[in-house]
């Protein structure tokens, strides 16, 4: 089964407890070529090699100083042949792959933290939205440098999981540094983690919002009613659409195409490249634009990947929508999970995908038309000004309509876009978008 997304693969195994859910594509895996299809040539048997490696395990379990049986020197042969193939393909275990097969459900249980590994620490890649994590105020770029005040520099990841794992409604402390500065506690109460991967919601009258935070398989749903939702609360036709891909870690391939469909009424999506037949795909639009062709913004920052940079780059491709952000991720792999016959799985690459102007997104990404990084909105009180409305026997506006003094406006509603750099202006070019197209 296929899915995109950013983390590593050891990072991805084991987001189940603390990361984003990584979804199996709702298409079959492909099966494995025939002979003689991926190559012309069956080679012979490695017989050197394959001796070395006998007698690599035979010198460790002679001379290594604790006894170590087979099974658990296969098993390691087997995850570091799949690890050190590329950063996403990986060898599950069966906890691993009984994680990674419950998580295609959005609910899992954990502290809602997507994390990788960078100088020997463990580093947030992104707090998931709603979750103990972002609710106390952990931020994409910290390093978790302790838990529980067990340091973890020089830990793997796997071992720092585990710590960081636990009993629903068990307290953790995680120590954090932050953009290079004073270490600090914070300290989080693991909970059943039930991620909404679609929000929406008007930022003014007109103009719509929609933030996707991950692809799990019902997200190209989640999208339509969310597009339907934004109509009906409108009340009319929308002037505008602001979609969010900033951290969206990816996920499931074939939701991101439903997605781009919603949004488009011909064309190629995106299409993947790999050695055996059944990795070569191509998706289209069918013709189901539920966006009614108004304006679009598509937010992306270097957080977007994988599948979010598949949506990104067919939308930027046909023209569709201005991309606007910073350059993303660069993750254009496609993983698949093979099951092997004792509740273990291989999760290995095997295609590129590709945007439909014929782009790999593969360690580069998708650079937005406008570029606009992130910043700090500091409001600014409007000074009082004296108005004709305030002068004593001030003419009345011919047209009609309620004379406006000083002070008439009143204090608007705190909207996301008032703290948002980006968000705000993203809706601001579609403001423009809208005037000059009359609508």
């Amino acid at each position: 089964m296929l899915y995109l997304s950013r983390l590593t693969s050891l990072a991805l195994t084991i987001a189940l407890v603390i990361g984003a859910p990584l979804a199996f594509a709702a298409q079959p895996a492909p099966a494995v070529a025939p002979a003689g299809t991926a190559a012309t040539t069956k080679a012979p048997l490695p017989l050197d090699e394959l001796r070395t490696f006998a007698e690599v395990m035979d010198r460790i379990k002679a001379a290594y100083v604790e006894p170590v049986d087979d099974k658990t020197l296969l098993e390691n042969a087997i995850k570091g042949m799949l690890g050190n193939l590329d950063p996403h393909s990986a060898y599950l275990g069966p906890e691993d792959f009984a994680e990674l097969q419950e998580s295609t459900s959005g609910e899992f249980g954990g502290l809602g933290i997507e994390v990788g590994a960078e100088d020997g620490f463990i580093k947030v890649v992104s707090p998931i939205d709603d979750t103990p994590a972002s609710k106390a105020g952990i931020q994409a770029g910290d390093f978790i440098v302790k838990i529980n005040g067990q340091p973890t520099r020089g830990q793997s990841m796997t071992e720092a999981v585990d710590k960081m794992r636990g009993k629903i409604g068990q307290k953790i402390t995680l120590t954090l540094v932050r953009d290079g500065g004073a270490p600090f506690d914070v300290t989080l109460t693991r909970a059943v983690i039930q991620v909404k991967s679609v929000k929406s919601q008007l930022l003014e009258s007109g103009y719509g919002y929609i933030r996707i935070t991950q692809f799990q398989v019902k997200t190209g749903e989640e999208v339509s009613k969310a597009l339907a939702k934004l109509r009906k609360d409108n009340g009319k036709k929308l002037k505008g659409i602001i979609l969010d891909l900033r951290n969206n870690p990816g996920g499931v391939l074939q939701s991101a195409v439903e997605v781009v469909d919603h949004f488009i009424t011909k064309g190629l999506i995106v299409y993947t490249k790999g050695r055996i037949a059944n990795s070569e795909l191509r998706f289209s639009a069918t013709g189901k634009d539920e966006s009614e062709a108004v304006p679009m913004v598509v937010l992306i920052n270097g957080g977007s990947a994988s599948a979010s940079e598949i949506v990104a780059g067919a939308l930027q491709d046909q023209k569709r929508a201005v991309l606007m952000g910073t350059t993303s991720f660069g993750k254009g792999s496609v993983q698949t999970v093979l099951p092997l016959n004792n509740e273990r799985a291989l999760k290995i690459t095997t295609a590129l995908y590709y945007t439909p102007n014929g782009r790999s997104i593969q360690a580069q990404g998708i650079v937005p038309d406008i570029e606009v990084r992130k910043a700090k909105i500091t409001s600014e009180q409007d000074s009082d000004y004296f108005k004709e409305a305030d002068l004593q026997g001030h003419l009345g506006n011919g047209n009609g309509g309620a004379d406006k003094p000083t002070g008439s406006s009143g204090k608007a509603k705190p909207m996301p876009q008032d703290d948002d750099y980006q968000l705000a202006q993203a809706l601001s070019l579609l403001k423009g978008l809208s005037i000059t197209s009359g609508r």
